[in-house]
Protein backbone atom coordinates (compact mmCIF):
# COMPACT_ATOMS: atom_id res chain seq x y z
CA UNK A 1 0.00 0.00 0.00
CA UNK A 2 1.33 3.43 -0.91
CA UNK A 3 0.71 6.61 1.03
CA UNK A 4 -0.19 10.18 0.19
CA UNK A 5 2.52 12.69 0.96
CA UNK A 6 2.13 14.33 4.39
CA UNK A 7 1.32 18.00 4.94
CA UNK A 8 4.54 18.93 6.73
CA UNK A 9 7.17 19.87 4.11
CA UNK A 10 10.13 18.42 6.05
CA UNK A 11 8.39 15.06 6.42
CA UNK A 12 7.10 15.18 2.86
CA UNK A 13 10.58 15.73 1.46
CA UNK A 14 11.99 12.93 3.62
CA UNK A 15 9.35 10.54 2.30
CA UNK A 16 10.53 11.30 -1.24
CA UNK A 17 14.31 11.33 -0.91
CA UNK A 18 14.49 8.45 1.55
CA UNK A 19 12.91 6.28 -1.14
CA UNK A 20 15.91 6.49 -3.44
CA UNK A 21 18.55 6.94 -0.74
CA UNK A 22 17.71 3.40 0.37
CA UNK A 23 18.80 1.79 -2.91
CA UNK A 24 22.32 1.43 -1.50
CA UNK A 25 21.02 -0.98 1.12
CA UNK A 26 18.17 -2.77 -0.63
CA UNK A 27 19.32 -3.04 -4.25
CA UNK A 28 21.38 -6.11 -5.17
CA UNK A 29 23.47 -4.20 -7.73
CA UNK A 30 24.33 -1.54 -5.16
CA UNK A 31 25.30 -4.13 -2.56
CA UNK A 32 27.40 -6.05 -5.08
CA UNK A 33 29.83 -3.13 -5.26
CA UNK A 34 30.79 -3.74 -1.63
CA UNK A 35 31.16 -7.48 -2.13
CA UNK A 36 34.25 -6.84 -4.26
CA UNK A 37 35.81 -5.39 -1.08
CA UNK A 38 35.01 -8.50 0.93
CA UNK A 39 31.87 -7.06 2.51
CA UNK A 40 29.16 -9.69 2.24
CA UNK A 41 25.65 -9.96 3.61
CA UNK A 42 22.91 -7.38 3.99
CA UNK A 43 23.84 -6.12 7.44
CA UNK A 44 27.60 -5.98 6.91
CA UNK A 45 26.87 -3.93 3.80
CA UNK A 46 24.47 -1.64 5.66
CA UNK A 47 26.85 -0.99 8.53
CA UNK A 48 29.97 -0.34 6.47
CA UNK A 49 28.25 1.72 3.75
CA UNK A 50 26.47 3.95 6.23
CA UNK A 51 29.44 4.31 8.59
CA UNK A 52 32.15 4.88 5.96
CA UNK A 53 31.83 8.72 5.92
CA UNK A 54 32.86 8.71 9.60
CA UNK A 55 36.26 7.19 8.78
CA UNK A 56 37.85 3.99 10.19
CA UNK A 57 35.79 4.05 13.37
CA UNK A 58 34.86 1.22 15.71
CA UNK A 59 31.69 -0.31 17.05
CA UNK A 60 31.10 1.95 20.05
CA UNK A 61 30.94 5.18 18.08
CA UNK A 62 28.78 3.71 15.33
CA UNK A 63 26.41 2.09 17.82
CA UNK A 64 25.97 5.52 19.40
CA UNK A 65 25.26 7.39 16.18
CA UNK A 66 23.08 4.66 14.63
CA UNK A 67 21.16 4.54 17.95
CA UNK A 68 18.68 1.74 17.28
CA UNK A 69 21.16 -1.12 16.90
CA UNK A 70 22.56 -3.47 19.52
CA UNK A 71 26.32 -3.16 19.73
CA UNK A 72 26.69 -6.81 18.70
CA UNK A 73 25.22 -6.02 15.28
CA UNK A 74 27.79 -3.29 14.67
CA UNK A 75 30.70 -5.18 16.24
CA UNK A 76 30.15 -8.06 13.83
CA UNK A 77 31.43 -5.71 11.11
CA UNK A 78 33.48 -2.97 12.76
CA UNK A 79 36.35 -2.44 13.23
CA UNK A 80 37.42 -5.73 11.58
CA UNK A 81 36.41 -4.59 8.11
CA UNK A 82 39.08 -1.88 8.20
CA UNK A 83 41.75 -4.58 8.22
CA UNK A 84 40.83 -5.52 4.65
CA UNK A 85 39.57 -2.26 3.14
CA UNK A 86 39.39 1.47 3.79
CA UNK A 87 36.59 4.02 4.17
CA UNK A 88 37.67 5.67 0.92
CA UNK A 89 37.39 2.36 -0.94
CA UNK A 90 33.97 1.77 0.60
CA UNK A 91 32.79 5.24 -0.40
CA UNK A 92 33.95 4.64 -3.96
CA UNK A 93 32.10 1.31 -4.00
CA UNK A 94 29.02 2.97 -2.52
CA UNK A 95 29.02 5.53 -5.30
CA UNK A 96 29.56 2.90 -8.00
CA UNK A 97 26.72 0.76 -6.67
CA UNK A 98 24.33 3.70 -6.44
CA UNK A 99 25.30 4.69 -9.99
CA UNK A 100 24.32 1.27 -11.32
CA UNK A 101 21.11 1.14 -9.33
CA UNK A 102 19.85 4.61 -10.20
CA UNK A 103 20.66 4.20 -13.90
CA UNK A 104 18.51 1.09 -13.86
CA UNK A 105 15.62 2.82 -12.08
CA UNK A 106 15.89 6.23 -13.76
CA UNK A 107 17.33 5.21 -17.12
CA UNK A 108 20.82 5.10 -18.56
CA UNK A 109 20.48 8.78 -19.43
CA UNK A 110 19.93 9.81 -15.80
CA UNK A 111 23.22 11.68 -15.71
CA UNK A 112 22.08 13.84 -18.64
CA UNK A 113 18.45 14.30 -17.56
CA UNK A 114 17.81 18.04 -17.04
CA UNK A 115 15.23 17.30 -14.34
CA UNK A 116 17.75 15.20 -12.42
CA UNK A 117 20.33 17.98 -12.77
CA UNK A 118 17.86 20.61 -11.56
CA UNK A 119 16.84 18.41 -8.62
CA UNK A 120 20.50 17.82 -7.75
CA UNK A 121 21.23 21.55 -7.68
CA UNK A 122 18.27 22.30 -5.41
CA UNK A 123 18.90 19.35 -3.09
CA UNK A 124 22.60 20.18 -2.87
CA UNK A 125 21.76 23.75 -1.91
CA UNK A 126 19.42 22.49 0.83
CA UNK A 127 21.97 20.00 2.13
CA UNK A 128 24.75 22.59 2.28
CA UNK A 129 22.47 24.84 4.34
CA UNK A 130 21.74 22.13 6.92
CA UNK A 131 22.86 22.97 10.45
CA UNK A 132 25.04 20.00 11.36
CA UNK A 133 25.92 21.01 14.92
CA UNK A 134 25.38 17.90 17.05
CA UNK A 135 24.65 15.84 13.94
CA UNK A 136 27.65 13.56 13.26
CA UNK A 137 26.27 11.49 10.38
CA UNK A 138 24.92 14.55 8.59
CA UNK A 139 28.21 16.40 9.05
CA UNK A 140 30.28 13.47 7.82
CA UNK A 141 28.17 13.13 4.66
CA UNK A 142 28.07 16.85 3.98
CA UNK A 143 31.88 16.95 4.13
CA UNK A 144 32.13 14.63 1.12
CA UNK A 145 32.83 16.30 -2.25
CA UNK A 146 30.02 16.79 -4.73
CA UNK A 147 30.03 14.06 -7.39
CA UNK A 148 30.27 15.22 -10.99
CA UNK A 149 27.28 13.19 -12.17
CA UNK A 150 23.95 14.85 -11.28
CA UNK A 151 22.18 11.64 -10.23
CA UNK A 152 24.99 10.87 -7.78
CA UNK A 153 25.04 14.45 -6.50
CA UNK A 154 21.28 14.16 -5.92
CA UNK A 155 21.74 10.88 -4.06
CA UNK A 156 24.53 12.33 -1.90
CA UNK A 157 22.50 15.42 -1.06
CA UNK A 158 19.53 13.21 -0.17
CA UNK A 159 21.80 11.14 2.05
CA UNK A 160 23.06 14.22 3.90
CA UNK A 161 19.47 15.42 4.37
CA UNK A 162 18.19 12.06 5.61
CA UNK A 163 21.06 11.76 8.09
CA UNK A 164 20.40 15.35 9.18
CA UNK A 165 16.80 14.37 9.88
CA UNK A 166 17.87 11.14 11.55
CA UNK A 167 20.35 12.85 13.85
CA UNK A 168 17.61 15.25 14.89
CA UNK A 169 15.23 12.36 15.47
CA UNK A 170 17.74 10.73 17.81
CA UNK A 171 17.99 14.00 19.75
CA UNK A 172 14.20 14.01 20.14
CA UNK A 173 14.38 10.46 21.51
CA UNK A 174 17.33 10.92 23.84
CA UNK A 175 16.00 14.10 25.43
CA UNK A 176 12.97 12.02 26.41
CA UNK A 177 15.21 9.18 27.67
CA UNK A 178 13.64 6.72 25.27
CA UNK A 179 15.56 3.47 24.97
CA UNK A 180 16.34 2.31 21.41
CA UNK A 181 14.03 -0.69 21.72
CA UNK A 182 11.23 1.49 23.08
CA UNK A 183 11.67 3.77 20.07
CA UNK A 184 11.17 0.76 17.81
CA UNK A 185 8.13 -0.36 19.78
CA UNK A 186 6.57 3.04 19.06
CA UNK A 187 7.17 2.48 15.34
CA UNK A 188 5.67 -0.99 15.54
CA UNK A 189 2.72 0.20 17.60
CA UNK A 190 2.01 2.90 15.02
CA UNK A 191 1.95 0.29 12.25
CA UNK A 192 5.09 1.68 10.57
CA UNK A 193 7.23 -1.46 10.91
CA UNK A 194 7.00 -5.09 11.97
CA UNK A 195 8.45 -6.18 15.29
CA UNK A 196 10.38 -9.33 14.49
CA UNK A 197 12.32 -7.99 11.47
CA UNK A 198 13.33 -4.98 13.56
CA UNK A 199 14.42 -7.10 16.51
CA UNK A 200 16.38 -9.55 14.40
CA UNK A 201 17.88 -6.95 12.07
CA UNK A 202 19.11 -4.81 14.92
CA UNK A 203 20.14 -7.91 16.88
CA UNK A 204 18.28 -7.38 20.11
CA UNK A 205 17.83 -10.55 22.18
CA UNK A 206 14.30 -11.78 22.79
CA UNK A 207 14.57 -11.09 26.53
CA UNK A 208 15.73 -7.51 25.89
CA UNK A 209 12.83 -6.89 23.53
CA UNK A 210 10.32 -8.45 25.92
CA UNK A 211 11.65 -6.42 28.83
CA UNK A 212 11.18 -3.23 26.83
CA UNK A 213 7.66 -4.31 25.87
CA UNK A 214 6.81 -4.89 29.54
CA UNK A 215 8.19 -1.49 30.48
CA UNK A 216 6.27 0.21 27.65
CA UNK A 217 3.03 -1.45 28.81
CA UNK A 218 3.71 -0.36 32.39
CA UNK A 219 4.16 3.19 31.11
CA UNK A 220 0.86 2.94 29.26
CA UNK A 221 2.47 3.38 25.83
CA UNK A 222 1.30 0.13 24.21
CA UNK A 223 -1.51 -2.31 24.86
CA UNK A 224 -1.29 -6.07 25.20
CA UNK A 225 -1.27 -6.45 21.41
CA UNK A 226 1.60 -3.98 21.01
CA UNK A 227 -0.57 -1.22 19.55
CA UNK A 228 -0.11 2.36 20.69
CA UNK A 229 -2.42 3.60 23.41
CA UNK A 230 -3.61 7.19 23.49
CA UNK A 231 -0.58 8.04 25.61
CA UNK A 232 1.73 6.20 23.22
CA UNK A 233 0.18 7.91 20.22
CA UNK A 234 0.66 11.34 21.80
CA UNK A 235 4.31 10.55 22.54
CA UNK A 236 4.93 9.21 19.05
CA UNK A 237 3.34 12.27 17.45
CA UNK A 238 5.32 14.63 19.68
CA UNK A 239 8.59 12.94 18.72
CA UNK A 240 7.74 13.13 15.03
CA UNK A 241 6.71 16.78 15.34
CA UNK A 242 10.03 17.60 17.01
CA UNK A 243 11.84 15.65 14.30
CA UNK A 244 10.05 17.65 11.61
CA UNK A 245 10.88 20.90 13.39
CA UNK A 246 14.56 19.97 13.72
CA UNK A 247 14.66 19.04 10.02
CA UNK A 248 13.02 22.25 8.80
CA UNK A 249 16.15 24.38 8.38
CA UNK A 250 17.22 23.25 4.88
CA UNK A 251 13.70 23.80 3.53
CA UNK A 252 13.39 27.21 5.16
CA UNK A 253 16.67 28.11 3.47
CA UNK A 254 15.43 26.87 0.10
CA UNK A 255 12.12 28.66 0.49
CA UNK A 256 8.61 27.43 -0.34
CA UNK A 257 8.80 27.93 -4.11
CA UNK A 258 12.13 26.14 -4.60
CA UNK A 259 11.08 23.40 -2.16
CA UNK A 260 7.88 22.89 -4.13
CA UNK A 261 9.89 22.73 -7.35
CA UNK A 262 12.24 20.12 -5.86
CA UNK A 263 9.22 18.11 -4.72
CA UNK A 264 7.81 18.23 -8.25
CA UNK A 265 11.08 16.89 -9.62
CA UNK A 266 11.45 14.18 -6.97
CA UNK A 267 7.95 12.71 -7.18
CA UNK A 268 8.48 10.80 -10.45
CA UNK A 269 12.02 9.76 -9.44
CA UNK A 270 10.81 8.32 -6.15
CA UNK A 271 7.84 6.78 -7.94
CA UNK A 272 10.08 4.78 -10.27
CA UNK A 273 11.84 3.20 -7.31
CA UNK A 274 8.51 2.39 -5.68
CA UNK A 275 7.10 0.92 -8.89
CA UNK A 276 10.13 -1.35 -9.20
CA UNK A 277 9.15 -2.98 -5.89
CA UNK A 278 12.57 -2.52 -4.33
CA UNK A 279 11.36 -1.49 -0.88
CA UNK A 280 9.13 -3.70 1.23
CA UNK A 281 6.15 -2.21 3.02
CA UNK A 282 6.10 -2.11 5.94
CA UNK A 283 9.87 -1.72 6.01
CA UNK A 284 12.50 -1.38 8.75
CA UNK A 285 12.85 2.34 7.99
CA UNK A 286 9.19 2.96 8.78
CA UNK A 287 8.91 4.70 5.41
CA UNK A 288 5.43 5.04 3.89
CA UNK A 289 6.05 4.60 0.18
CA UNK A 290 4.95 7.72 -1.73
CA UNK A 291 3.62 6.00 -4.82
CA UNK A 292 0.08 7.30 -4.41
CA UNK A 293 1.39 10.77 -5.12
CA UNK A 294 3.01 9.68 -8.38
CA UNK A 295 -0.09 8.37 -10.15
Amino acid sequence: MTALLPQNPARRMWQLFETFHAVTYFDADARAAAESLGVSGFWDNYVVMRAAPLGPVGADLVTAVFYGFHRDRIAATLPAVWETTTPDAVLAARSAGVDRALRRFWGEGAADDPDVRAAADLAWDAAQAADCAGRPLAAANRALPRPDEPHLALWQAATTLREHRGDGHIAALTVRRIHPVTAMLLKVGAGESEAEPLRLGRKWATFEWQAAEMHAREQGLIDDDGRLTGTGTALHEAIEADTDSAAAGPWAHLGPDATAELERLLVPLAGRVVTAGLLPEPNPIGLPLPGAATS
